[in-house]
């Protein structure tokens, strides 16, 4: 058995993704894994609900031996098995990220023996991690390119503090990965607005939408707001980006005390800066699409400086892979990350 790995979880911005993709890596490589300091990062340190969640996930998808799977635990051991499809369901309980988990073990099943359906429960539209329309209308794509089958639908809504969200991913194993490369020119542009909102006055969509839709120059046609069902209240602006390298998105949340025009300014302030660096892909996307790009032996894309949580993120799978990392910044700030397999 390869040796284990010891992993500090405090390295670099020391969140969650530190243990995520250990976790998927440790089950992929079959090198077990001991992680120390999780999350030590953050204000809460330790296993959040999520996190537990996507821990017990990846063992049972993996069969593996886990010690230190308690709430609050700081230090864990992985000892993975063989990664098994199958028909899964995983219910985080919380608002917590369904999204982050179901970002644990899908690569996973991406190098499972067979197909895979999997249900996943909590929060889809959660601040701090991938919406569920992020995950499929922007990622999911980019990883059918890259060889991937794979479908994901949502069931139900789940916004902070309720949760209660659900949907599906079914998934088929790559038969053979091809690397990404989105690095020539290809500025995004601005193709609609979406606002959800649940359990809320349907005029703070409406709000929203005038106020980014007048900034950015919408037109009115392509600003869609619409009322969906979920346990409790939640509300989320989108804007919507094109580029010939695919689609991109800005998520802005609706929180207590702070007003849809605020929400809508920091959707539109956010997409401005996306638009004034005339890249495809978004530091949220960049930092999405490391992994898989690392299973694939490469890739290359154009995006934002790299954000403290990509160099996190590459500095672990660095510890599991053998990998070459090239990131190049021009006078603008733009910068051009490589990846290459060294085996």
């Amino acid at each position: 058995m390869t040796s284990e790995r010891h992993i500090d979880g405090s390295q670099g911005e020391g969140g969650g993704q530190v243990l995520r993709t250990s976790l998927a890596l440790s089950a992929i490589t079959g090198t077990p894994v001991r992680v120390t300091r999780v999350r030590a990062g953050r204000s809460k340190s330790g296993l959040l609900r999520q996190h537990l969640t996507a821990l017990r996930a990846a063992a049972e998808i993996s069969g593996a031996r886990v010690e230190g799977d308690e709430l609050g635990s700081q230090t864990l051991r992985f000892t993975p098995g063989r990664v098994r499809a199958g028909r899964y369901h995983f219910a985080v309980g919380t608002a917590g990220s369904a999204c982050l988990v179901c970002q644990t073990v899908l690569p996973m099943l991406l190098m499972a023996d067979g197909p895979s359906e999997v249900v996943f429960e909590g929060g889809t539209h959660a601040m701090g991690a991938p919406s569920f329309d992020f995950f499929a209308r922007v990622f999911v794509p980019l990883l059918r390119r890259m060889g991937a089958e794979l479908e994901v639908t949502l069931e139900r809504h789940g916004f902070y503090p309720a949760g209660g969200g659900r949907f599906v991913l079914r998934v088929q194993p790559v038969r053979a990965w091809t690397p990404l490369s989105l690095v020539e020119p290809a500025p995004l542009r601005v193709t609609g607005l979406t606002a959800l909102v649940a359990n809320l006055p349907f005029v703070v969509a409406q709000r929203e939408l005038a106020h980014a839709g007048d900034a950015l120059g919408v037109p009115a046609e392509l600003r869609r707001g619409m009322g969906v069902k979920s346990p409790g209240p939640g509300n989320v602006l989108m804007v919507e980006l094109a580029s010939e390298h695919g689609t991109e998105q800005v998520t802005a949340f609706g929180r207590r005390g702070v007003s849809a025009e605020a929400v809508a300014q920091g959707a539109v302030v956010e997409t401005e800066a996306l638009l004034r660096a005339g890249v495809s892909v978004g530091p949220h996307l960049a930092d999405q699409l490391l992994l898989p790009m690392a299973l694939a032996g490469g890739g290359a894309l154009r995006t934002t400086p790299l954000t403290l949580h990509s160099r996190t993120n590459l500095a672990v799978i660095q510890q599991f892979m053998p990998l070459s990392i090239s990131d190049e910044a021009d006078g603008s700030g733009v910068t051009t990350l490589t990846l290459r397999g060294t085996a």
